[in-house]
C-alpha cells in the first residue's frame, strides 16, 4: 500500500535547506585576487560570470520548486523519491562550478558544466511528471501543465544543445546556458492558458 503525506511541507523545507547549503558552498569558492585595483578585479570577472550563472540556476529551480510543490496538498513516495534525486543532481552544481573555474573556462570544463545542468533539468522534470500524476488523481491539472512541461522539455534540448556547442566556443554555450536559465524565472513566463471553445452566438 502506497502511504500519503497529507501536507508537502515537510518535504518543501528540506529541500530549502538543501539548496540553501548549495548557495552557500558555491559563494565559499570565490577567491579575492591577488592582483590589486581594478585589474585585479577584471581578472576575476569570468568567475563571477559563471557563479552568477550558477546561483542564477539554483535560484531559479528553488521558486520554480516552491510553486510545484503548492499545485499539491498530498505527496507519495514517487514524490519523495523524486525530489530526492532532483536535489541530488542539484547538488552538484557547486562541483561543476568549481570545475569550470579551476580549468579557467576551457571547453571541456563547460561541457561538463552543460551536462550537470542537463541532469538536473531531468531530475526536476521526474519531480514535474511525480507531482503531476497526484494532480491528475486530484482532478487539478490545468490545461496550461502540458505547455509548461513542454517548456521544460525545449529548455533540455537548449542544455543538451550546449554541450557540443561548447567544444567550438564556451563562452556561447554558457550565453546559452544563461538564456535558458532566466526564461524559467516566472515558473509560467510565456506560458497561455488555453482558451475553452466558448459556443458561438447564434445569428
Amino acid at each position: 500500500m502506497r502511504h500519503h503525506v497529507s501536507n508537502p511541507s515537510r518535504l518543501e523545507a528540506f529541500s530549502d535547506g538543501v539548496i540553501a547549503v548549495i548557495i552557500t558552498i558555491m559563494v565559499l569558492e570565490l577567491k579575492v585576487p591577488h592582483q590589486n585595483g581594478l585589474a585585479g578585479l577584471l581578472s576575476v570577472v569570468p568567475i563571477l560570470v559563471v557563479y552568477a550563472i550558477s546561483f542564477a540556476f539554483t535560484a531559479i529551480y528553488w521558486v520554480n520548486h516552491h510553486h510545484l510543490l503548492h499545485r499539491t496538498e498530498e505527496v507519495d513516495e514517487t514524490v519523495l523519491y523524486a525530489n530526492l534525486f532532483f536535489l541530488f543532481c542539484l547538488s552538484l552544481l557547486p562541483f561543476f562550478t568549481s570545475y569550470v573555474l579551476e580549468k579557467e573556462i576551457d571547453s571541456f570544463s563547460v561541457a561538463l558544466y552543460a551536462a550537470s545542468m542537463v541532469l538536473t533539468g531531468f531530475g526536476f522534470m521526474l519531480l514535474r511528471l511525480s507531482i503531476g500524476r497526484r494532480l491528475r488523481l486530484a482532478d487539478k491539472l490545468q490545461s496550461q501543465d502540458a505547455v509548461v512541461q513542454h517548456k521544460h522539455w525545449l529548455s533540455l534540448l537548449s542544455y543538451v544543445a550546449s554541450i557540443p556547442l561548447a567544444f567550438y566556443h564556451p563562452y556561447a554555450a554558457l550565453s546559452l546556458i544563461a538564456l535558458v536559465t532566466v526564461i524559467w524565472i516566472t515558473p509560467t513566463a510565456g506560458v497561455k492558458p488555453k482558451q475553452e471553445n466558448s459556443p458561438s452566438p447564434r445569428s
